[in-house]
């Protein structure tokens, strides 16, 4: 099963149960604190916004709305500054945190230089930061690419999308809508390229088959003119013999 579909299944669940606990804060606290614990999701938007969840706010319960939104949006980094606005993390939701912060690297550039790397997950030294890249990010199927020990980089070749956020829903439309039209204008160069193929292969067939008539009337011609030769020379050989008759 591909990371996607296990995502889509997860999060169907979480949204099923927030869904279904209404209004009740603590058993949507336990929620939230659950998925931001699981070991396979990575995207919170759509738990996020559920309208019994955002019901949270101004809440005594508002920081666990808060710690949602920053798994869905922030980083490792983020959370350091802030600490204060958020419950204490479990250590289950600290590699959660910092897998999503790789992912965060990972959509803005294709090559992470390790110092960079081990300065926003706090890691200590190389082994400790490839060690959490193959066994926490590569093995969970979250990015692949390769460690460069020689340039001391991170070369990423995919990486799972994150949630989006509001800002940058207008980004991708126009982004998108750039896109589509780029494309519809290819679209159109290509038709008119197949019309112009198609035109010139009429063209080809027409003078073609003009060739072809052409070559029928010439050997329609000459089939005349050696019909025509052959009966002249027929009757002038049988005028000879009459006259080497005559002489006789």
């Amino acid at each position: 099963m591909d990371i996607e579909q296990k995502q889509s299944e997860i999060i169907d669940h979480f949204v099923k149960e927030a869904s279904s606990a209404s209004s009740n804060a603590s058993t949507l606290v336990s929620l939230i604190t659950e998925a931001t614990s699981h070991p396979s999701l990575f995207a919170f938007s759509e738990i996020l916004s559920l309208p019994n969840v955002l019901q949270l706010e101004a809440t005594e319960n508002s920081v666990y709305l808060d710690m949602l939104r920053l798994f869905a949006h922030g980083t490792w980094s983020d959370y350091k500054s802030n600490a204060s606005r958020f419950p204490q993390l479990l250590p289950d939701q600290i590699l959660k945190l910092k897998q999503l912060t790789v992912l965060t690297m990972a959509d803005t550039h294709k090559v992470l230089p390790y110092d960079q790397l081990m300065q926003e997950l706090d890691v200590a030294n190389v082994r400790e930061l490839e060690d959490f890249l193959i066994n926490e990010c590569m093995y969970a199927g979250i990015v692949r690419g390769k460690l460069d020990q020689l340039q001391r980089c991170f070369e990423v070749q995919f990486a799972a999308g994150r949630d989006l956020r509001p800002a940058q829903l207008g980004n991708m439309i126009n982004t998108l809508s750039n896109w589509l039209s780029t494309s519809e204008n290819l679209l159109v160069t290509i038709q008119e390229k197949i019309k112009w193929a198609d035109s010139m292969g009429e063209i080809d067939t027409k003078h073609r088959k003009d060739v072809e008539e052409k070559v029928e009337e010439v050997k329609k011609s000459l089939f005349k003119k050696l019909h025509t030769v052959s009966r002249q020379t027929s009757t002038s050989g049988a005028m000879r013999r009459s006259a080497l008759n005559l002489v006789e």
